[in-house]
């Protein structure tokens, strides 16, 4: 494998790590494989520590692609409980306050969700890593500041109830680059006088990649370990590199 000319691997992220996590996790596997101190190593498509799933890792010449890369449809199969909400949409956050959901049924769930597909405007959460003044907005509510962030217009291809309570719902969403699954689930709990937020998410397609292409995080590090390595022309290796 050439990964100075470039490879794109594609990764399921675990629970817990973040985008860069896995990333700072395979170039290190890179690099100590190759016997070099720096890789260019990126992702396609920031995941959220609390989310899982398909992620586009590229080395190399092969991270110039990551605009395309991530310009992909994306699918997302994601928990959203009724009833309460939190400062981040998720599980990140405690809960802040709490609504009844015993008026919400099946149909008005169906009904509801139509009002999310195709166009619509969608703000961020503030606990994203959208730039409010030059400074990223995570960073600002954590601090307890407040952060007003514009909407953006976003394409929802498909959404689909896979489960149903009450209190909880799983929903399939296909969308756009640059959608927020936390800010939809917000915004379908604010449409179901309820509330809601985010409590499990998984990427199961980005483009025409699904979670069946994807290594585990140590299945990618073990590719590498056994990798032949292979160096393009305009690159000589030193006798260390070449171990």
């Amino acid at each position: 494998m050439d990964f100075l000319s470039g490879e794109i691997l594609y990764v399921d992220k675990p629970y817990g790590w973040t985008s860069f996590d896995a990333v700072k996790r395979l170039r290190s596997a890179l690099t100590r494989r190759m016997g070099v101190k720096k890789l260019k190593v990126g992702h396609a498509g920031t995941l959220d520590p609390l989310a899982t799933g398909v992620m586009i890792v590229t080395t190399g010449r092969a991270t110039k692609q990551i605009e395309r890369l991530q310009a992909g449809v994306k699918e997302y199969v994601a928990e959203i409980a009724l009833g309460a909400t939190t400062p981040s949409f998720d599980l990140e956050t405690e809960i802040d306050a709490t609504y009844p959901t015993a008026h919400i049924t099946r149909d008005k769930v169906l009904d509801v969700l139509t009002r999310f597909h195709g166009t619509i405007q969608q703000v961020p959460p503030a606990y994203s890593a959208c730039k409010v003044d030059g400074h990223r907005a995570y960073d600002m509510a954590r601090k307890g500041r407040d952060v007003e962030l514009k909407p953006k217009t976003l394409v929802i291809d498909a959404i689909e109830l896979l489960e149903f309570a009450p209190d909880c719902i799983t929903v399939r969403v296909v969308c756009s680059k640059g959608t927020y699954i936390r800010a939809l689930a917000r915004d379908i709990g604010e449409a179901l006088a309820s509330g809601g937020h985010l409590t499990a998410l998984r990427r199961t397609r980005v483009g025409d990649i699904g979670i069946a292409d994807c290594l585990t995080m140590e299945q990618a590090v073990e590719l590498i370990r056994t990798a032949d390595i292979e160096y393009p022309e305009w690159y000589v290796p030193s006798d260390k590199e070449k171990k």
